[in-house]
């Protein structure tokens, strides 16, 4: 398996060659046609300069074997770095620069095929040897030298050939790829430093990461990747997203615990209790007179053990993947007041006044109107339970921006701010409400939050100056 940073290398490596062979490519090609017009333009203006003046010097009378003529066609070669030939059209070479042929060449003639295309067209141009007189193909531009007699015809009297060594070409292009070769390597060479550094940066956090992954796996819960918490990238992002992943698993696993511990402790109490009096009666350690006072608790723990194990059930249903929340529309107003109304003994028994703002008319809402039963009777049910006696419950349904908001006030103790974050937990219960509440199992308000959450919906509550206040919202249809 390739790491991440042989990947990294590979490919910066792979742009860093390919960028080059492009740039040396156009380079090349560039320069190999610049070049090659170069030197055809020169030994073509060469070729016609030296046609022209040998017409001159024929046509004054003078010898071509003149030293004058020669020494004028030598200073060509030499300025323009060529070889120059004279010849007769039958191809005999007449003048010859210095080291124009090869060694060994005798009596040097001109091939008859380029002296006839010469002929024909005036001009002639091209990559030869002239049938093995150079040692190398070298770019040749012939002219003939044209005369003109008394009556203005025009003949020809003696061909010019301008030849250019092709080896200073060859040359640039050597050293055009000896300049790539060395830079293509220097800029691998920077490439693999500048790999290695960026690489280990970008890989040594994700080391950590995985390595502080697999601690936590193991059941380290405790364990964070930190260092990184000033990096403003992906990498910052992702330790970041990591803590804050661990965090959320390491508080989901605490409720776990504290679930079990919880669902313990509210399954033992009552057994407890149920054991104890049950071996009294039977043993015969609780007197016969006492035997029906016992007996009650006896019923009534068994009624509360009823109650947590179908509180369970509900839960297990509320959370089910299977539980689809069923949508129609119903009126809250109504609803709530059917609530109010099958709670109305108990408030009548503590001596509580209702107060009600609610609106005139119908507020029609979407959602399951049992389990919004059910939230309203759990929020109600604690309002009476937890009022101070004799004080008064508010109700109040108000619809806003598309929402009914729906709040539930009593008056009693108020509940300290570190716990109102806590009331929707499983068997949350503050030392008050344990101490007050005998038959509650912590389940009811964790019940009503799974509900609205089930309607994508939100509860909020506060509690100031004895004044504790739910509010949940709706909505609107």
């Amino acid at each position: 398996m390739k790491s991440f940073y042989q990947r990294q290398f590979l490919l910066m490596a792979g742009m860093v060659l390919t960028s080059f062979a492009l740039l040396s490519s156009a380079f090349i090609t560039l320069s190999y046609q610049y070049t090659i017009q170069d030197k055809r333009d020169s030994m073509e203006r060469n070729a016609e300069f030296i046609a022209d003046f040998t017409a001159a010097v024929q046509s004054s009378g003078l010898s071509l074997m003149d030293s004058s003529y020669q020494a004028y066609v030598s200073s060509i070669s030499r300025i323009s770095d060529a070889y120059v030939i004279i010849c007769q059209p039958n191809g005999r070479v007449i003048l010859a620069s210095e080291g124009t042929f090869r060694d060994g060449v005798a009596a040097p003639t001109v091939p008859e095929a380029i002296c006839k295309e010469l002929e024909a067209t005036g001009d002639y141009s091209g990559m030869t040897t002239l049938e093995g007189l150079f040692n190398e193909s070298r770019y040749v531009a012939g002219r003939s030298v044209t005369l003109s007699d008394f009556s203005g015809k025009t003949y020809e009297t003696n061909l010019v050939f301008v030849a250019a060594d092709t080896s200073s070409i060859t040359e640039l292009w050597r050293a055009v790829a000896s300049i790539f070769f060395f830079t293509a390597l220097c800029v691998v060479f920077i490439a693999f430093i500048c790999s290695a550094l960026t690489s280990r940066r970008q890989t040594r956090p994700m080391h950590e990461i995985a390595e502080m992954a697999r601690k936590f796996g193991h059941g380290e819960m405790d364990a964070r990747v930190t260092g990184y918490e000033d990096r403003q990238d992906e990498v910052g992002e992702l330790a970041e997203a990591f803590n804050t992943m661990a965090e959320s698993l390491a508080q989901s696993e605490a409720r776990r615990t504290e679930f079990i511990s919880n669902i313990s402790h509210e399954l033992k109490t009552p057994m407890t209790t149920i054991a104890g009096f049950a071996d009294g009666i039977l043993d015969g350690t609780i007197p016969p007179e006492k035997e029906k006072e016992y007996l009650k608790t006896i019923s009534s723990e068994t009624r509360r053990l009823s109650r947590l194990v179908r509180r369970m059930l509900d839960l297990s249903r509320l959370r089910s993947s299977q539980n689809v929340t069923a949508q129609e529309t119903f009126d809250i107003v109504e609803l709530m007041l059917r609530v109010l109304v099958s709670l109305e003994p108990r408030a009548t028994a503590r001596h509580l006044d209702v107060e009600t703002h609610l609106p005139d008319g119908s507020v029609m809402v979407w959602g399951d109107p049992d389990a919004i039963t059910q939230v309203c009777y759990n929020l109600l049910d604690n309002a009476v339970k937890f009022a101070s006696e004799g004080s008064t419950i508010g109700i109040a349904i108000a619809a806003k921006a598309g929402k009914a908001r729906v709040s539930v006030r009593n008056s009693g103790e108020t509940i300290p701010p570190e716990e109102l974050s806590l009331l929707f937990d499983r068997f949350h219960k503050s030392d008050r409400s344990r101490s007050m509440d005998r038959d509650g199992v912590g389940l009811g308000l964790y019940i009503v939050k799974t509900i609205l959450g089930n309607h994508k919906e939100n509860i909020t509550v506060t509690s100031e100056n004895g004044i504790t206040e739910f509010t949940f919202t709706l909505t609107l249809a």
